[in-house]
């Protein structure tokens, strides 16, 4: 049976320890074997390249600077430390409607990344626009000193989407600040409002410091929380750690199904947390911080059972425990709104930004009174959180996600895309694992499937064949080796079949 890849005898022979099957074929593969497989060659070339699905939008004519010019004013002028996909040609999005982006020339693709899992409802949903625009002609910006009813709205709605003591109000205190104290007006939880994740993960560290009177915080290796100083403290991969001043946080075992020791038995994973604070710590932490599914770290999905043992450690030490829904929240795992509700856990403090704004600089920190009440020990500030058009913006995202029933489409669509890619991963030897819920999806390669090698080059080959099939997707993981799928949840079968078909294609085609 060929299993889709057709390799030069030189690669053959090159890269036979990742091949170990075809490197028994030896010279033999363009003699015994070479009728069968020119005919499977003739059998792809006559397969037609897959086809965007039919969409009703023409963008219109981009008069603006050209990709090439745009590029050299990045390098005179940006950080060069603001990299870019697909070096050989970037490409210049100037236009988005729903699940699609246009280049300079109105070519049509796919966004199967949305935006670093951003856009939820999808690019320049109308009902959105429309939130936005009206806000900024009638008040774009005031302050939270003032009364305004954006962030008021926003917080009610917000208030009906977070389960068991996670029950959001927003009212000033003090004049200053924008939450309440639940158990004065009969609430159970109080809100802040951030810029961006980073911000939002920042602030939830400090609260459970300051709350628990401990330094001490748990995280898992290979996530990520964030690039400022506290959030790089618990982000757990070298390749976004800058060698400053890191202190406080301990990382434990992190439970990856695929490449963890124990497999999926997440109370095994758990003991490493326990051990941790035995060995690691005075035996009181602040908090244990950690995503349901890290996507950054290549979309992996926590073993089952892990985050109840280790919540339950937590608590016996004294900490708190933060729920880092940046990527993961908003229906995108479609079986339920926020990802950690997968694991039967309620935390102490959620955290979330990117999809809740479907790409306006919005985030959020969700505690309880007694918790939040540590920070009117001194003056607690943010000039731009709950701006009213971030906060506009966000209720029309939770309007849009309940009206069209988006959480059940990334279930539906969700479920279909990843039977799919299972299906793929069965055909091609390159597929090690496919992983994820709903529309936070991921395809790990690797050249081994017992030593699970990194296929890194593979992953760039079929990344730029894809955009230049049409479908633009993410990559993530320490290795760089997994296709991150998080498109925006208005995302069709159709549109799933496509991409499938185009990876098919191109993978048959190597």
């Amino acid at each position: 049976m060929m299993h889709g890849f057709i390799i030069s005898s030189r690669r053959v022979l090159s890269e036979a320890k990742y091949y170990p099957r075809w490197s028994q074929l030896g010279r033999r593969c363009f003699s015994q074997v070479g009728v069968a497989q020119k005919a499977e060659l003739d059998k792809n070339d006559a397969v037609s390249v897959p086809l965007l699905p039919p969409f009703d939008y023409s963008p219109p004519p981009y008069t603006g600077p050209s990709a090439a010019d745009i590029l050299s004013k990045r390098k005179e002028y940006l950080s060069p430390s603001m990299f870019y996909f697909y070096n050989k040609q970037p490409v210049n999005i100037v236009d988005g409607r729903m699940q699609y982006l246009f280049d300079e020339n109105g070519r049509r693709y796919l966004d199967a990344f949305g935006g670093i899992a951003t856009v939820s409802c999808g690019h320049c949903h109308p009902d959105v626009v429309d939130a936005i625009v009206n806000q900024t002609k009638r008040l774009q910006h005031s302050t939270i000193l003032y009364l305004n009813n954006a962030i008021a709205d926003f917080a009610e709605a917000l208030a009906n989407k977070l389960p068991g003591n996670l029950k959001v109000i927003t009212v000033y205190i003090n004049e200053l600040e924008v939450y309440a104290i639940g158990d004065v007006f009969g609430f159970k939880s109080v809100v802040f409002f951030t810029n961006s994740g980073t911000e939002a993960n920042e602030l939830a560290m400090m609260i459970a410091r300051l709350y628990t009177g401990c330094h001490d915080i748990i995280s898992l290796r290979n996530g990520y929380h964030g690039n400022a100083a506290g959030t790089m403290g618990a982000t757990a991969q070298s390749i976004w750690k800058f060698n400053v001043i890191q202190s406080g946080v301990h990382h434990a075992v992190n439970p990856d199904p695929y490449r963890g020791v124990f497999g999926s038995e997440g109370e095994k994973y758990a003991k490493d947390v326990q051990d941790l604070i035995q060995f690691g710590t005075s035996g009181n932490i602040a908090g244990f911080i950690s995503e349901a599914i890290q996507g950054v770290g290549g979309i992996v999905e926590l073993a089952p059972g892990y985050l109840p043992a280790v919540y339950s450690t937590i608590k016996k030490a004294g900490g708190l425990c933060i729920a880092d829904e940046v990527q993961v929240g908003f229906a995108r795992t479609g079986s339920h709104f926020w990802g950690f509700e997968n694991q039967g856990v309620v935390p102490d403090i959620v955290t979330m930004a990117k999809g809740i704004g479907n790409g306006i600089p919005l985030g959020a920190v969700v505690t309880t009174p007694e918790i939040a009440e540590v920070l009117t020990r001194r003056s607690y500030f943010n000039t731009f959180g709950g701006n009213p058009v971030c906060t506009a913006a966000g209720l029309a995202v939770l309007k849009v996600i309940e009206k069209e029933k988006l959480q059940e489409n990334a279930h539906v669509v969700g479920s279909h895309l990843k039977e799919r890619l299972t299906a793929l991963k069965d055909k091609y030897d390159l597929i090690g694992d496919v992983r994820g819920r709903g529309l936070m999806l991921g395809v790990e390669l690797v050249t081994d499937h017992k030593l699970k090698t990194p296929a890194k080059l593979e992953t760039l080959h079929i990344m730029d064949k894809l955009k230049e099939i049409g479908v633009l997707v993410g990559k993530g993981g320490f290795y760089g080796n997994v296709f991150r799928i998080t498109p925006p949840l208005c995302f069709t079968k159709e549109d799933a079949d496509f991409l499938v078909d185009a990876m098919d294609y191109t993978m048959a085609k190597m």
